[in-house]
């Protein structure tokens, strides 16, 4: 039964099993206080998620994945014990019906004396051995597909948790779609390995240990084959682990950039059908899919060599076993002197060998598994945003006073984006930062935010440097209006009451008559409880930008931070706004990234940025008097020069 097969039946067996786990616990307490003494520590990082490089060539930390795992199998130890000795049960019952076969085959009398009652009563017995053995195995399976589903749960809460805590800088240097592999497809790769073939890996050895014991138990001299054929298939099977788990871990990293890819793509089809790139696009597809096929193919042509290769060792056995036994039995040796015997070790060595060549078979999806389980332990063991400095404060009653000293930052140790930033703003001061694209405008942002921390030099606050305050606390003293707009899948109240908890449809009314969005909101079919799709696909970009601003007016913070707020609204709707946001800027210190200069000729100081340097700064009449780099940028965008 398939992990998701059965997901349905678990919600209504939930009661049941929360019963058979706490009878668990109390049977297996003594085994269980072992496992809770035991502390499974995350390793440092060694790998990034995105760092695909050398991934044919590195091995998957096997140790890691298992240590980790056990850690969320912790909770589910007892009725994971419980579900254990179910499968022992399970087959060591169907471990019983060889050896009864061979008793009821040597019955069978050519003189026309067989016992017939004794052959039905063992026909009987072995009925109801296989039907309670298979009534045990199937609730095992169910068992483990309920723990998987549960572990698979808490892998998926926990890994949302840890990439919500995550810094900026984590999402910058990687795709969307790989980060959204690891939450939907690795997790759901090892939540199938745990439900499927963990149980089969169970039974699988428990039976091989049978077999083999009962084996010795009929003929230790045929028993011997095995010393040909067992170290041969551990050979293949450990030459072909070594080769093959790298290539799943190289799988799961293309499919990871496949995804991105195409979300990236779907994302952004409109400007690919604007200019008519649908061609380009379908050729790089070919070649990520290609990759990712490849990655696939390589994977699965080496694991599943495995399977067949193991067989025909088991086959080779078989033919043996058979060979040998009906010679020693022709010559009453070494014990073997009934047709039974015979035939109970045939049984056996079959549920010798099959369960090697079942995992054998399931090798390349358990070798699956481990490469997506860490994945996704990679990114649950990646750093979280620094915690705040101890005897962090909460700012209360923020002024709004700026001043950077001497600011230098860079992304990449030793590339400075950012050489020798120094600023003073007073409350509510205008301050406008333009220049050309890369100059490090957006960086500044940035910096204040604390979304990044400078290499050197120092933000104060009211006098008081930013790293003294808690990020929480920081960051809601700024309201911020971004030129990529945000909106969530829910209604248009609910987007605009985003950053106000409490917000009543009075306030909320309130600043979308100022964002000049109000009519427009009461012209849609159900007003403020219009249902916004998808990052509100239904309505236009400069609607949206409309609605972010109105978000911003909401809030009551003493600094306000606009890159380019009116970037995708018309000349005449950006005049209204001007005015709403002008509105809005009063009494709070404010710090907009502008490329239309026309916006900014009121603020208090406009700073010029050039490679990461503030080249001029002052007035909109002063830079223009200066007929410098501003003076430029100012002409170019109104006349030819």
């Amino acid at each position: 039964m398939s992990y998701r097969a059965v997901g349905a039946f678990h919600e209504n067996v939930d009661k049941r099993f929360h019963f058979i786990r706490g009878t668990a616990a109390y049977f297996t307490y003594p085994i269980v206080t072992i496992f809770q003494q035991v502390n499974y520590p995350m390793k440092e990082p060694r790998m990034h998620l995105s760092d695909t490089r050398n991934l044919g060539r590195r091995k998957v930390d096997t140790k890691f994945v298992i240590v980790n795992l056990l850690r969320y199998l912790k909770p589910w130890l007892p009725l994971f014990i419980l579900l254990f000795l179910a499968n022992i049960a399970s087959v060591v019952l169907s471990l019983i019906g060889p050896r009864i076969s061979g008793d009821a085959i040597d019955l069978i009398k050519l003189d026309g004396s067989t016992d017939m009652n004794k052959i039905y009563f063992y026909c009987a017995l072995l009925a109801g051995i296989y039907i309670l053995s298979g009534v045990l195995s199937y609730m095992s399976t169910i068992g483990m597909a309920y723990v998987a589903r549960k572990v698979g749960c808490k892998m998926r809460e926990d890994t949302f948790a840890r990439l919500i805590s995550l810094p900026v800088s984590y999402f910058d240097s990687r795709q969307a779609g790989d980060i959204i592999s690891v939450l939907s497809y690795d997790i759901d790769t090892v939540g199938e390995s745990l439900a499927n073939d963990v149980v089969l890996v169970i039974n699988s050895v428990v039976m091989i240990v049978g077999s083999f014991i009962m084996m010795l138990t009929i003929s230790p001299i045929l028993v011997l084959v095995f010393v040909v054929t067992i170290p041969i298939s551990v050979l293949i099977t450990r030459f072909i682990a070594k080769r093959v788990q790298p290539l799943f871990r190289r799988r799961s990293a293309k499919l990871g950039e496949l995804n991105g890819f195409v979300e990236e793509m779907i994302a952004g089809q409109k400007t690919t059908k604007a200019y008519g790139c649908e061609e380009v696009i379908i050729d790089k597809f070919e070649v990520k899919n290609s990759e990712a096929v490849d990655a696939y193919a390589k994977a699965e042509y080496l694991s599943t060599m495995t399977g067949p290769t193991n067989n025909f060792m088991n086959n080779l056995a078989l033919t043996l076993i058979s060979v040998f036994g009906a010679l020693m039995y022709m010559y009453s040796f070494a014990g073997i002197t009934r047709v039974g015997q015979i035939a109970s070790f045939v049984l056996y060595s079959r549920k010798f060998s099959g369960p090697i060549n079942e995992i054998a078979n399931v090798f390349g999806e358990f070798q699956s598994a481990i490469a997506a389980a860490e994945r996704v332990f990679r990114v649950l063991e990646e750093v979280p945003e620094a915690a705040d400095h101890e005897g962090a404060i909460v700012p209360a009653n923020i002024r709004g006073d700026v001043d950077i000293e001497h600011l230098a930052f860079s992304y990449i140790k030793g590339r400075e984006v950012i050489h020798d930033f120094s600023l003073s703003a007073k409350k509510g001061q205008l301050i406008a930062i333009v220049g050309r694209t890369g100059a490090g405008k957006t960086t500044i942002i940035n910096l204040l935010m604390r979304f990044y921390d400078p290499d050197s030099g120092t933000i104060k606050i009211d006098g008081t440097d930013i790293s003294r305050y808690t990020r929480s606390g920081l960051r809601s003293c700024f309201t911020m209006v971004l030129q990529d707009t945000w909106l969530f899948a829910g209604t248009v109240f609910e987007n605009i009451a985003y950053g106000k908890e409490n917000a009543t449809r009075e306030e909320v009314e309130r600043v979308c008559k100022a964002a000049k969005i109000h009519s427009f909101i009461t012209r849609l079919p159900q007003g403020y409880d219009t249902y916004l799709a998808d990052n509100a696909v239904n309505i236009s970009k400069g609607q949206k930008q409309l609605l972010t601003i109105a978000r911003a007016m909401l809030l009551d913070s003493p600094m306000l931070i606009l890159d380019e707020a009116t970037s995708n609204v018309d000349t005449r709707t950006e005049h209204i706004i001007q005015q709403a946001m002008t509105k809005l800027m009063e009494g709070r210190t404010c710090f907009v990234i502008a490329h239309r200069l026309s916006t900014i000729r009121g603020a208090d100081k406009i700073l010029v940025m050039d490679g990461g340097d503030v080249v001029e700064q002052g007035t909109h009449s002063q830079l223009l008097a200066a007929k410098g780099m501003y003076y430029k940028l100012y002409k170019s965008q109104f006349e030819s020069y």
